[in-house]
């Protein structure tokens, strides 16, 4: 495994970060394909074995129990200190008018509930989820700055929005003497490149590490265009992002992947890796073949010949993912 610094930051990650959204109990929340427990234990310590130290989940994965789950996993398979432990705040987990979003209030509630969940006392990167239009960003930013102080949060990220709500959340920040964002979680792979527009170069003048999400496709760049999981059968916000012109992109991995002799999963992860913006992809796995496929991706150099050849049937998509 290879490590790289966060950003500017001097905190130290693995290139790959487990995603944690597939670890949850099945009937808790909106995703019926996730694994329980005992499933996803082998998992997260084959993850740790192999020295990811970088784990992400959320508050709203699965009703909380991803939070629990990795928080018990962790606890047992690792030193606390030794793993960058990442968590999310936005999305509702509770019914009331302040059960969702960046009050100043919501952020305090949930990360106490966070930390309770994960069976810890401070998160390593406490991310927005999304932004959240309805509230001040200076209550946001503070209530953020707020955290570090109290030594809850060590850093904190934000995810999917347009380059100019991430701007002016650094710019109050900065205005105002209070903790920036030092990472950016956003929609980013061989199927959707519109970030490639306006975030990663602020992000690249800002110093600020990116952490593609659905590094994938949700799938799309592992299998035939035409096939389907159990899980693309009922992931409608999955079936929005992509359109029909993408299937040239597959076909390319597919190709250079039957050359190479490596599943296609390694190649289009090693595309995003050979980009300089990227700090570390946030890879799922509900298999151990997912972990093996990520870490040699890593490994895994292209060509400039192959890089061109992956990039050029891109066409403009609508912005997704927000």
């Amino acid at each position: 495994m290879q490590y790289v610094k966060l950003g500017s930051t001097g905190l130290d990650v693995s290139r790959i970060c487990l995603g944690c959204m597939t670890y949850g109990v099945p009937d808790r929340g909106a995703h019926e394909w996730t694994l329980d427990e005992e499933a996803s234990r082998p998992l997260i310590r084959q993850a740790l074995e192999a020295g990811v130290t970088f784990f992400d989940t959320a508050n709203s994965y699965s009703d909380g129990t991803s939070e629990e789950i990795v928080g018990r996993a962790l606890r047992d398979f690792a030193r606390r200190d030794e793993v960058v432990l990442a968590t999310k705040v936005y999305f509702r987990t509770r019914p009331g008018p302040n059960g969702a979003g960046l009050s100043r209030k919501a952020i305090m509630t949930e990360i106490d509930n966070s930390l309770r969940r994960l069976g810890t006392d401070y998160v390593d990167l406490y991310q927005i989820h999304r932004w959240d239009p309805h509230t001040p960003i200076e209550e946001t930013m503070e209530a953020l700055h707020d955290l570090v102080k109290a030594g809850k949060v060590r850093y904190i990220g934000a995810s999917s929005m347009y380059a100019w709500q991430f701007s002016k959340a650094q710019y109050t920040a900065q205005l105002n003497g209070w903790t920036k964002f030092v990472s950016m979680q956003n929609h980013y792979n061989l199927l959707y490149r519109e970030e490639e527009r306006e975030m990663l170069p602020l992000c690249a003048d800002q110093g600020v590490g990116v952490l593609p999400w659905s590094p994938l496709a949700r799938g799309r760049l592992t299998r035939d265009w035409d096939a389907t999981t159990e899980r693309s059968a009922t992931d409608s916000f999955g079936s929005s992002l992509y359109q029909e012109g993408d299937r040239a992109i597959v076909e390319a991995v597919t190709r250079i992947a039957a050359e190479r002799g490596v599943p296609r999963a390694q190649v289009a992860l090693a595309w995003l890796l050979h980009r300089d913006t990227v700090t570390a992809p946030i890879i799922g796995a509900s298999r151990p073949q997912h972990l093996q496929d990520a870490m040699a991706a890593v490994e895994l150099e292209l060509s400039d010949k192959e890089m061109e050849e992956l990039e050029r049937p891109y066409a403009p998509h609508p912005v997704a993912g927000h």
